[in-house]
Parts: C-alpha cells; sequence; structure tokens
C-alpha cells in the first residue's frame, strides 16, 4: 500500500495523497448504507479533516491575527469546511492574545454538470460586494481543480476593492492545465478523482457523508442527470 506523503514545502503546502494511494477501505469506516455501491474507498477520513482543519486554523491566526475579515463562503460544497474553520478560529480566540473579528457572508457557485467542469459559472448572491472596500478576506472554498472558477472569483471580489484576499482550500486537486491559481492554505493536495462527501456533492447527493471519498463508476451512473 503507497504512503501518504506530508508535503511542507512545494506547490501546495497541503497534505499530498499520492496518485498512487488506493484509499482506505470502506469497511474500515461507518457512512450511510444508501451510499453502499456508490463509493470506491476513503480519500481523507473525516477525523483526519477536523486536525487537518484546525492546524489551517492556527496558521490563519498566526497571519491574520489582530485584523478584522469578513469570511467569504463558497456554496455549497464549502459550508461544511467554513463552518468547522471558523468554529476552530473562534476557539483559537478566545484563548489567545490575538482575536479575529469576523463577519461571514456566503456566495454560490455552480460549474459542474454530473462530473464535469463546464465553461458557464453562476456566481449568485456576489452581485453587489461594495462592503468588502478596504476589508480584508478570506475566501473559504472545497475544492480547487483547474483553478479557473477561482481565478473568475478573485477577479470579481477584487473589483470591490478590499484591501486583502486570502483563500483556504480543504482540497487542491492535481489536474491537468492548473492555472496556478493556489489557495493560501490548503489543507490537501489530492489525485485527478471526483470526490464527494464532507458537503462535496454529485448532483446534489452525498452532501452527508462524513468523510472525503471517491464516487465509483456505479455511483456516477445512478445519479447522473
Amino acid at each position: 500500500m503507497a504512503n501518504i506523503a506530508v508535503q511542507s514545502e512545494g506547490k501546495s503546502g497541503g497534505i499530498v495523497i499520492s496518485d498512487d494511494w488506493p484509499g482506505y477501505s470502506l469497511d474500515l469506516f461507518s457512512y450511510p448504507a444508501h451510499y453502499s455501491g456508490d463509493l470506491d474507498c476513503v480519500i481523507v477520513p473525516h477525523g483526519v479533516i477536523v486536525d487537518r482543519t484546525e492546524r489551517l486554523a492556527r496558521n490563519i491566526m498566526d497571519d491574520l491575527g489582530d485584523h478584522d475579515i469578513v469570511v467569504l463562503c463558497v456554496l455549497k460544497g464549502g459550508y461544511q469546511f467554513c463552518a468547522d474553520l471558523v468554529d476552530r478560529i473562534k476557539a483559537l480566540s478566545r484563548n489567545s492574545n490575538h482575536t479575529i473579528p469576523m463577519r461571514v457572508h456566503f456566495i454560490r457557485l455552480k460549474s459542474y454538470l454530473n462530473d464535469q467542469s463546464t465553461e458557464d459559472l453562476h456566481i449568485l448572491g456576489a452581485e453587489d460586494l461594495s462592503f468588502l472596500k478596504g476589508k480584508n478576506v478570506l475566501v473559504v472554498e472545497a475544492i480547487v481543480g483547474t483553478g479557473k472558477t477561482m481565478k473568475t472569483l478573485l477577479k470579481h471580489v477584487e473589483a470591490f476593492r478590499p484591501k486583502m484576499i486570502k483563500v483556504a482550500g480543504l482540497l487542491v486537486k492535481r489536474v491537468p492545465h492548473n492555472t496556478a491559481c493556489l489557495p493560501d492554505y490548503v489543507g490537501f493536495e489530492i489525485p485527478n478523482r471526483f470526490v464527494v462527501g464532507y458537503a462535496l456533492d454529485y448532483n446534489e447527493y452525498f452532501r452527508d457523508l462524513n468523510h472525503i471519498c471517491v464516487i465509483s463508476e456505479s455511483g456516477k451512473t445512478k445519479y447522473k442527470i
């Protein structure tokens, strides 16, 4: 079984899950029975997500402590990561000399049809972000693939003239034609496989799955629209 390498320096700065990592057997974990046969493996267990999120919260506190920030949560896939990240930042703020006053705003991006990213990007809830002017902004996204979506979003946010923009991404996917628009804070760098769970979906399914898993071909067929 291949090892998971931890990358302290390099492209993403996150925990690197190698391309030949087979993942964990589903038999080792609890997951909803209605997804039986729809998943190949667990690629990141929920407990590991929780621990990594706490580390990212500490990194953000070290960099942004005492700065008033606006958290821009990218829905729908980013809601769980954002909620957990904000909770951990708040916990650290309560027990530290550094505090981060936070406001949270939600926007929604949609660019996927089934398992394919499309050129048609919809940004909802971001029509008027004038309140970001002069503010420190932390964009929180669940997954970054080619970087095109993130690049488009950041260009849109920059138009409202914030003081600073940082990006926290739980997952960065190694894909061809990556535009190198990498988050400032990265949880995991993963292979180019379609993953679900922890609020990441496939046509609105699998958001109720705690672990991050690889969807099976039969699962794609079952929930295809």
